[in-house]
């Protein structure tokens, strides 16, 4: 692992995200909070409109809504999720979008 903290405020994190996300022109802020050889989770806050454009899936990976509502979306399939809703990512090319002002929580497996 690297030297992250062994525990993250996400109470905290979010809305400094949110903030920065606000003001940079891709309209998104990340920051990984764990990271190892076979984990990595990030916050990513997402001003409302952002996209995190189609790209292929991880081995396998959460999607957790702190705040707002995004869309994850697949060629073929959507889901629109709010605060407080944990989504599977599905094995496939997929998207994200920001309906409104979201902060998320993305868990990823490396192998």
């Amino acid at each position: 692992m690297t030297d992250h903290p062994t525990v993250s405020s996400l109470d905290a994190l979010g809305p400094e995200l949110l903030a920065q996300a606000r003001e940079h022109g891709s309209r998104r802020a990340t920051r990984t909070l764990v990271s190892g050889s076979s984990q990595r989770v990030t916050l990513i806050a997402l001003a409302e409109g952002a996209e995190l454009a189609e790209h292929d899936s991880p081995p396998a990976a959460t999607l957790h809504v702190i705040t707002g509502t995004v869309r994850l979306h697949t060629p073929d399939d959507e889901w629109v999720l709010e605060s407080g809703r944990l989504a599977v990512i599905p094995p496939q090319r997929h998207g994200l979008t920001a309906l409104a002002d979201a902060v998320v929580l993305l868990t990823v497996a490396l192998r």
